[in-house]
Formats: structure tokens, C-alpha cells, sequence
């Protein structure tokens, strides 16, 4: 049985160019096609203004600091806590974040949202976490410990037991952000209440 060529129609005519001895039918595109086509040049003309003329998108080095800033925060997370890490979590924005939201609900009844404390308000309960005077030491596992241990003499609740290790470290790392590594620390006399 041989093939029989296909029946040519006046609907369909043939290009008059011929390659590799094969002619094409002159038909135009599905509309299915052309409309895919039309959407998708509509769409890169959009994509293109948010990302370049307007700048309202976030650009690719900003998605690339956020991403580095997560991967370095979930190793800090799993390290052990001593100065270093600390002073380290203390320079990252996604634990400084995560410290502000916890001091914002749990400590900024008593040292202000400014951190501040007795130099904002002298009526205040909590000290100045700002400045270089610190009264149980200022070295970041000083400051955690303090958190975790808390001053019943001075109104400071235990904290360790109700944020738990991670969140302490968190607030550690918010109240450090604002101190800088090696600065000096004097050690105020522990006044009573």
C-alpha cells in the first residue's frame, strides 16, 4: 500500500519558497497562540516597569543580603552561646528583628521602647541599656545571664524559664546591637532599691 499525498485545498496554499525540498502551507497562527503571545508581551512590559523604571520591587542584591542574613541567623542559632556568637547574632538584622519584637512584649515596660530606662524617666524601673554602665556586667554573656537569671532585688523577673534559650539569645542580641565590640564597660556599684 502506498501513500497517498495529501489533498491539497484551495483554503491552503503553498509558500512559493521550498527548503531542503519541503514546502510549507501559508496558514497564520492559532489565536490561541497569538493571544499567548500579546499576554506575555504584556507582562514583560509590567515586570519590567516594577522591577527597572520604578524600582519598586526589591533588586537581586537585596534578595541575596536577606537570604545570606537567614542561612547566617540559622547557623548562629545552632551555636553555642559565649561572646563571640553573640557579638555576631547582635550584627545580623534577622536576630536583631526577632530581639525587638520579643524586648517590644516583654522588657519595654520597665527600660522603654527606647531602651533608655532610668535616663529617660528617673521614676523608671529598669536602667539605661545604651550606655556603657552596666551594674552586672556588660559583656553579652553577662547580659544573657542577667536575662536568664533576672535581679528579684531589683524588680528584674527570671526570664529563662518563659522565653527559653533561643529568645534570650534574641533579646541579647537587640540590646548588644546597640553597643559596639570592645567599647569599654565600667562597672557601676549596685545600688539598692
Amino acid at each position: 500500500m502506498t501513500p497517498m499525498p495529501p489533498t491539497q485545498s484551495e483554503e491552503d496554499p503553498l509558500r512559493p519558497h521550498s527548503y531542503d525540498g519541503i514546502q510549507e502551507y501559508d496558514k497564520s497562527l492559532p489565536n490561541w497562540w497569538l493571544y499567548t503571545l500579546y499576554i506575555t508581551i504584556v507582562f514583560w512590559v509590567g515586570y519590567w516597569a516594577y522591577y527597572e523604571w520604578f524600582r519598586v520591587g526589591r533588586s537581586e542584591a537585596e534578595i541575596v543580603t536577606t537570604a545570606m542574613s537567614q542561612i547566617e541567623a540559622a547557623r548562629l542559632a545552632t551555636t553555642q552561646l559565649d561572646d563571640a556568637s553573640l557579638w555576631q547574632m547582635s550584627r545580623n538584622a534577622t536576630f536583631v528583628a526577632a530581639g525587638k519584637v520579643i524586648y517590644d512584649s516583654n522588657c519595654a515596660a520597665c527600660h522603654f521602647a527606647s531602651l533608655r530606662g532610668k535616663a529617660e524617666n528617673p521614676a523608671a524601673i529598669g536602667p539605661d541599656l545604651t550606655d556603657t554602665m552596666w551594674t552586672h556586667g556588660g559583656k553579652p554573656t553577662q547580659v544573657y545571664e542577667l536575662i536568664n537569671k533576672g535581679v528579684l532585688a531589683k524588680g528584674m523577673p527570671t526570664w529563662g524559664p518563659v522565653l527559653g534559650a533561643r529568645k534570650m539569645g534574641e533579646v541579647t542580641a537587640y540590646i548588644m546591637s546597640k553597643h559596639q565590640e570592645g567599647e569599654s564597660i565600667v562597672i557601676a556599684p549596685a545600688a539598692t532599691p
